[in-house]
């Protein structure tokens, strides 16, 4: 009996338990750290003497373990223990995918993309 309340102690704790934690959806700008993702969170609020909504853009450092965010990726970050100085989330999960551009085969992989001023 003691032996099965010992282990129901030291099990780990349910999300509820932990209390709840924030999740935010947002494009990963850059990946050029180890581990590390820039999210980029993008808000409309609406301005209080104007009126007018006003975009808000707030970049989070996340915690990636395996590298696999790419940039444009739409992610779902949450709260998490302080990683470092700056980060403080960590990915969920990937909510879609970033849109490759297509390479032409004949350039030896450089990237097509439409001339400035073409129309």
């Amino acid at each position: 009996m003691a032996a099965a309340a010992a282990t129901a102690e030291t099990a780990v704790p349910s999300s509820d338990e932990r209390g709840s934690r924030r999740t935010i959806q947002g494009t990963v700008t850059s990946t050029k750290m180890e581990k590390t993702a820039v999210i980029t969170v993008i808000r409309r609020v609406r301005d209080r003497r104007f009126h007018k909504f006003v975009t808000r853009r707030v970049k989070y450092k996340a915690h990636d373990e395996h590298n696999k965010a790419k940039v444009g990726d739409l992610v779902e970050i949450i709260e998490a223990r302080p990683m470092s100085k700056t980060k403080r989330w960590r990915i969920l999960r990937t909510i879609k995918n970033a849109i490759e551009l297509v390479t032409d085969s004949t350039d030896n992989g450089a990237e097509v993309a439409p001339a400035k001023g073409a129309r």
